[in-house]
């Protein structure tokens, strides 16, 4: 068993995080004209989807979030104590966000901005919180997975990805909305690998394994590819009539083997590389600031864009041309100070310890976290429309259910007390109008 900080871990952490932020900065394909802004992904340029099976990382974000979980979930003092600061811990960084894309839109409408670009920026900005609504169910889950790791050990990925094959073979056949039960069954599948990290046989896997399991994964996912209805691209395309993202296949499981034996193969050299200290100092700054950075890096995008396509119309090179790679890595640049900027002023959120005490008990944790996943999933889908379109259908009912979520993962709501008591005062105010007829 681990008790020790887990380097390789860090590693992968940060190694996914960069990735998701490289893949995002580098697909916009944009241009301005006539109030109308056109949008393409340079990721769907003949050929480079075979990219997107490294730069597609969510299921190492997983594979870590579960191994890292199970550390902390050994070491908690109550599955109740748990679940309030995990859940805490996740939206404590969102709270600004919401905050401030509550106000931008209106705020960029006031300034000029057309509706067009300014749906597809407020839409983009809510956009990743998909991940957050997913996780946050996937830790009200994980007590229970961990039992079941326990006592049934592999098979339980295993059973998790057969139910997510059948959930493909029944998208596949005109019931495609049931494919977004893969959110669950392929991401918790994902999650518990990350348990075998910690007590299992992948964390002592010698090269030759990891290596052999590396090629399963990957292979599996070819022959899928090559001769099943899945997609080549790991990420969604425009105008692609299946996506393996949204809502996720069973291709993603497979993917995830592929990746997490690849980096175990190569675990002593990454381990190796974490201990330099300024490696090491990196992954601890970045580690404090995990969530935020996933959070604002498209904030930062959206900024540079709308200065720079919007305002100055600027047009993104043909992807692939030279003129292209000339000018990725400035755009990169501009994007990265502008996100340091941003981490600056919100960054402090997340890095301060919560010290409030948790009297919340587990039904009500587990309301919290439902109300969290729903108001997150909601912004997701919905993104933040200007409060003067209207507070009923804009994004308000979604962040007051997030909002009220992360409010109800701290002190115990005698729930049946305040009923009682509320029930009381009705009746009461009932008998003195009854008394004055």
């Amino acid at each position: 068993m681990q008790t020790s900080r887990d380097r390789f871990l860090d590693v992968v952490r940060a190694g996914a995080i960069l990735a998701v932020i490289a893949q995002h900065w580098v697909m916009p394909v944009l241009s301005y004209s006539d109030g109308h802004l056109a949008t393409g992904n340079a990721l769907a340029t003949p050929g480079w989807w075979v990219v997107t099976w490294l730069s597609q990382v969510m299921p190492l974000v997983f594979f870590a979030g579960g191994a890292a979980g199970l550390i902390s979930f050994r070491r908690a003092e109550s599955t109740r104590t748990w679940l309030a600061g995990r859940i805490k811990r996740l939206m404590v960084p969102v709270l600004p966000l919401l905050a401030v894309w509550l106000v931008v839109p209106d705020f960029l409408r006031g300034l000029g901005v057309p509706p067009q670009p300014l749906q597809v920026g407020s839409a983009i900005a809510a956009q990743l919180l998909w991940f957050l609504a997913v996780y946050v169910l996937v830790v009200l889950l994980t007590p229970l997975m961990v039992a079941a790791h326990r006592r049934w050990g592999l098979k339980v990925p295993l059973v998790m990805g057969a139910a997510g094959v059948l959930v493909d073979v029944a998208r596949f056949n005109d019931f495609g909305y049931i494919g977004y039960a893969n959110a669950i069954f392929v991401w918790v599948a994902v999650h518990q690998l990350g348990f075998h990290y910690v007590e299992g046989r992948l964390g002592t896997l010698t090269r030759r394994g990891a290596l052999a399991l590396s090629a399963a994964g990957f292979g599996i996912t070819a022959l899928l590819v090559a001769f099943g209805p899945y997609p080549a691209s790991m990420i969604g395309m425009p105008g692609a009539p299946v996506s393996n993202m949204s809502p996720p296949t069973v291709l993603l499981a497979f993917l995830a083997v592929g990746q997490i034996g690849l980096l175990l193969a190569f675990r002593p050299q990454l381990n190796a590389l974490a201990a330099r200290p300024g490696i090491g100092n990196a992954l601890s700054w970045l580690g404090a600031r995990f969530m935020s950075v996933y959070l604002w890096h498209m904030p930062a995008l959206i900024v540079v864009a709308g200065v720079t396509v919007y305002g100055l119309g600027y047009e993104t090179p043909e992807p692939g041309t030279l003129l292209w790679l000339v000018m990725a890595p400035a755009w990169f640049a501009v994007c990265g100070l502008v996100l340091l900027g941003l981490l600056r002023l919100f960054a402090h959120f997340e890095m301060q310890r919560d010290t409030g005490e948790i009297t919340a008990r587990t039904p009500q944790l587990v309301v919290a976290g439902l109300l969290v996943s729903g108001g997150l999933l909601g912004l997701a889908a919905h993104g933040f429309a200007p409060l003067s379109d209207g507070i009923a259908h804009g994004p308000v009912p979604w962040v007051v259910l997030a909002t009220a979520g992360f409010l109800l993962a701290g002190k115990h709501i005698p729930v049946a007390s305040l009923g009682t008591r509320y029930l009381g005062r009705a009746v009461a105010v009932s008998e003195r109008a009854a008394l004055k007829r």
